[in-house]
């Protein structure tokens, strides 16, 4: 089965053609020659997902899934969440991301955290949500240069290391995109 990944990021893509092990064959946005962008007005993350995939399904005849993902602090009301991507404005930038997230947590506290991932699916017109989340807590200390986003501070539970200091292949069993795509993988594979 073809799907079209609503996203332009290589590292999503490339995280998740890994995640689906040949199971089914992943377009990306920039592999079916859609080149816009798709601006993110939902004020959470299951509706970017919504959004993004909607707009990829209404203009391909095609099976659809699109995600959003957010960092959520709890000790900072869950911030940067829906907006994680451009926490410090545009355009988007993760070291200076990192970097504000950073200015406004006390070091001494223990700023625990999740990283949260929704999925929009749309197949055959039908829409289906997958979620996945990760616990960790935040260091003050970029660690790591594996991953991306906030990768390089966000320690996961039950870890000495970084998302940014595993590798793909250990980050992809304990992540939260990993669970939710899992989620999905099931799903289709069901049908």
């Amino acid at each position: 089965m073809e799907l079209i990944f609503a996203t332009h990021n290589p590292n999503k893509a490339k995280e998740i053609a890994a995640l689906l092990e040949g199971k089914f064959k992943v377009l990306s946005l920039d592999g079916i020659g859609y080149t816009n962008e798709i601006e993110e007005t939902g004020e959470t993350l299951k509706e970017n997902a919504f959004i993004k995939a909607q707009t990829i399904a209404s203009k391909f005849n095609m099976p659809v899934f699109a995600d959003d993902t957010g960092l959520e602090v709890f000790h900072l009301n869950n911030e940067p969440g829906v907006r994680s991507a451009r926490y410090a404005g545009e355009p988007s930038n993760s070291n200076n991301n990192m970097d504000l997230l950073l200015s406004k947590l006390n070091p001494e506290e223990p700023n625990l955290a999740r990283f949260v991932t929704w999925i929009c699916l749309i197949l055959n017109g039908e829409v289906h949500y997958f979620e996945g989340s990760l616990n960790g807590k935040i260091i003050h200390q970029k660690m790591g240069s594996n991953g991306f986003g906030y990768d390089p501070i966000f320690m996961p539970e039950q870890y000495s290391e970084t998302l940014a200091q595993l590798t793909l292949e250990e980050k992809n069993k304990i992540a939260h995109r990993a669970k939710a795509f899992e989620k999905m993988k099931l799903f289709l594979m069901g049908k």
